[in-house]
């Protein structure tokens, strides 16, 4: 643990921030989009834990106010599954229900995939795959870095946005960012990248058809719609996966309205509507019923 209010854990060599939700009942593990911090799911989380389910949210390693450590021979989506498992098992919390939108989509998966005993069940929202997420995530998460560092060493990687946000919001980051090889961060931030490149072809990026086929849990899936999470994509891991139940969050004459909306006023109500969603699905289902687990 870290301070007082403020949870920490050691886990695999760093230490992740996180936060619990709610008192007591079956536990959710729930992720943020991109490389956000726990705040992106706290609304969805609240909601939740009123429901009476006890929520785990925490930044992810390179994320929020968690420790930077730029290495492993695995892709950091695979290392972010490898962690939260290890903090869900710190904390008693497996078999957990596991939900997440884009890059907690992910995450998500690979958990199920890689760790299938610590999954009872799976929320997904807003799946990501193809060309267009493959390229413009593969960028934004690692290519902008590595010209970063090309250009100017680990000074100028410190200097970006993101990482000058993860120094501000734990020291310790700018210490060890400015002692790592800028050779080596390079390196591992290519390889990272690559895993992107490589899983444009795939149905989601980072698990192919055959691995998506062999998750077995109860699963609740809710298809984004735009070029990073083409609606196409939920409905095919829908078929791929044998226990998964389908969702949208609008219908097209809804979809078609959105420009003229307040945005701020949209995604209010889709959290709402993620909401309602996730709630029936885990009120319906026998197996994520709170009385029966």
């Amino acid at each position: 643990m870290g301070g007082i209010g403020i949870p920490k854990a050691a886990i695999n060599g760093i230490t992740l921030n996180y936060e619990v939700l709610g008192e007591g009942g079956p536990w959710i593990v729930l992720t943020p989009g991109g490389r956000g911090d726990l705040e992106g799911v706290r609304y969805l989380g609240n909601r939740l834990a009123r429901e009476g389910y006890r929520i785990l949210l925490h930044d992810r390693r390179n994320c929020g106010a968690s420790d930077v450590l730029i290495e492993g021979e695995i892709s950091e989506q695979e290392i972010w599954a490898d962690d939260v498992c290890a903090l869900l098992e710190q904390l008693e919390a497996t078999p957990v229900i596991a939900g997440g939108g884009s890059a907690g989509c992910r995450l998500s998966l690979l958990l199920a995939l890689r760790h299938p005993a610590a999954v009872r069940a799976l929320l997904l929202w807003w799946v990501t795959g193809g060309d267009a997420a493959a390229t413009q995530l593969a960028h934004a998460y690692y290519g902008q870095f590595i010209e970063a560092a090309e250009k100017g060493g680990m000074n100028a990687v410190c200097q970006t946005d993101y990482f000058a946000a993860r120094i501000e919001s734990n020291p310790r980051n700018q210490e060890y960012l400015m002692n790592l090889d800028t050779n080596d961060f390079i390196n591992t931030m290519s390889s990272w990248r690559d895993f992107f490149i490589r899983g444009a072809r795939l149905p989601v990026i980072g698990a192919s058809e055959k691995d998506l086929e062999s998750i077995d849990v109860p699963t609740c899936i809710v298809p984004g719609n735009d070029p990073v999470h083409p609606q196409s994509r939920g409905e095919h891991l829908h078929r791929l996966l044998s226990q998964s139940e389908i969702r949208y969050i609008r219908t097209d004459r809804e979809l078609a309205e959105l420009a003229d909306r307040n945005p701020i006023d949209v995604m209010r109500e889709t959290g709402q509507r993620l909401g309602n969603i996730f709630t029936k699905f885990l009120a319906d289902n026998p197996k994520t019923k709170i009385y029966n687990i």
